[in-house]
């Protein structure tokens, strides 16, 4: 994916969490705000607050929906614990509209409390793409 069809896509996932009420702690392609930093080994698009419950998000492409190695970091991510193990994690997965129903398949094989810490975000398609 190309950095500034990323850097649109990032924005409007910075957005969503935005009117969610969530704070953002760290983003990429932030001018203000450092990059987060990777957890476990996978790089995230931004880690967001909203009193004490914490977001990541991440924004997918076509081309991640299809690596086999995708589950494994969608399992990882939604169930990770940062310091106390009582506060789950949400993870926002930013997709396009025609990616939505790829994504929901592939999260819907997931065990049922995985599922319960994954929201998809429909990104309206970029003037670039």
């Amino acid at each position: 994916m190309r950095p500034r069809i990323k850097r649109e896509k990032v924005d409007l996932l910075i957005d969503h969490l935005w009117q969610h009420g969530y704070l953002t702690l760290s983003r990429k392609f932030g001018k203000y705000l450092p990059a987060p930093p990777k957890i476990g080994e996978y790089e995230v698009d931004a880690l967001a607050k909203y009193k004490k419950k914490i977001a990541i998000g991440l924004t997918i492409s076509d081309d991640e929906l299809n690596e086999h190695s995708f589950l494994n970091k969608l399992k990882f991510l939604a169930n990770y614990n940062i310091r106390f193990p009582q506060n789950k994690i949400t993870l926002f997965l930013g997709v396009t509209n025609n990616s939505v129903i790829k994504a929901s398949l592939l999260i819907s094989s997931l065990d049922e409390e995985t599922q319960k810490h994954i929201k998809i975000v429909i990104l309206p398609e970029t003037k670039l793409d």
